[in-house]
């Protein structure tokens, strides 16, 4: 399933080779931020990517294009106990992690399906332990009609807070994303902003905004300001340009300002390309990571 279906089908919303392990790879981060390049890591969104290959070669090639992480969404949820291991030795083989998965199936906005939300939380951490995976996306259902915009709101603080106690501890960290309206018209945190205010309110370290600017630029733009405001509630950034989805450059995002500002305000987390690659795919990933990566060196040295 891709990213746009799971936002649409997600249940609150309903209601509102071993070779290559061992070949030169492109040189890239391992985990941590290199002194010599920006403080931020990288990452690509699998689903945008390279559907017709299996997985263990889809890994490769995001290997070979000098990445250490990828994104999931809910392939995990089929994957058996021997698919688990076999995909994690071959991410260990190719110096890789799973940094995030969004496969949680219920929207912290719908009060009435809290329980459910906070019970698949406690069954995505048992799985995310498994694939050694850092960050879980949640999204925030639909708009509830007969609900108030604040109730909704409160809806939002009061699920995250609950799920932060479940996490409290854990090397996790719970990530609210926004999605346009032109992607679902229906969904109820399309504003960035709002966003932002949700996880201001909520309160825990471990309770952090998935800054997603294809999405954000959509709903409003204004990315480097609300970013420069809200930095510290930042836990992931997602890429892609507008229109299109595709590689920055392709649109109307000035993507080498947002990365020098990642760099000066010392975000140290991952950017993720989750964008439609316009021409060869490895080709472009490797591109894309190393124009944010000369762009960002160049605001820090």
């Amino acid at each position: 399933m891709n990213r746009r279906t799971f936002s649409r089908t997600i249940a609150g919303a309903a209601l509102g080779g071993a070779a290559l392990a061992r070949a030169p790879r492109a040189p890239a981060e391992q985990g941590t931020a290199s002194p010599a390049g920006p403080p931020f890591k990288f990452s690509v969104m699998l689903w945008t990517i390279l559907h017709e290959l299996p997985f263990e070669e889809r890994l490769e090639k995001v290997a070979e294009a000098g990445y250490r992480a990828v994104e999931l969404v809910n392939e995990a949820q089929q994957w058996t106990e021997q698919e688990i291991q076999r995909y994690n030795r071959r991410r260990e083989e190719l110096d890789m992690v799973f940094d995030a998965a969004c496969a949680n199936r219920f929207g912290v906005g719908i009060p009435a399906l809290r329980g459910a939300f906070l019970a698949d939380v406690r069954a995505q951490l048992a799985l995310a332990e498994k694939l050694a995976c850092s960050n879980l996306i949640v999204m925030s259902g639909n708009v509830l009609p007969d609900l108030a915009p604040e109730a909704q709101h409160a809806s939002c603080v009061e699920s995250l807070r609950r799920a932060a106690e479940l996490v409290e501890g854990k090397k996790i960290t719970l990530l609210l994303e926004n999605i346009d309206l032109e992607e679902n018209p229906h969904y109820y945190m399309w504003s960035i902003p709002e966003a932002f205010k949700i996880v201001e309110e909520v309160n825990h370290p471990q309770v952090k905004v998935l800054y997603d600017f294809y999405h954000a630029q959509i709903s409003g733009g204004n990315l480097i300001a609300n970013l420069e405001k809200h930095a510290d509630k930042v836990g992931l950034v997602h890429v892609a340009d507008v229109p299109g989805r595709h590689q920055p450059g392709t649109g109307e995002i000035n993507y080498l300002n947002i990365y020098r500002k990642l760099a000066e305000l010392k975000y140290d987390r991952y950017v993720a390309m989750e964008f439609h690659p316009v021409g060869e795919t490895v080709k472009t990933l490797a591109h894309a990571r190393q124009e944010a990566t000369e762009a960002a060196r160049a605001q820090t040295s």
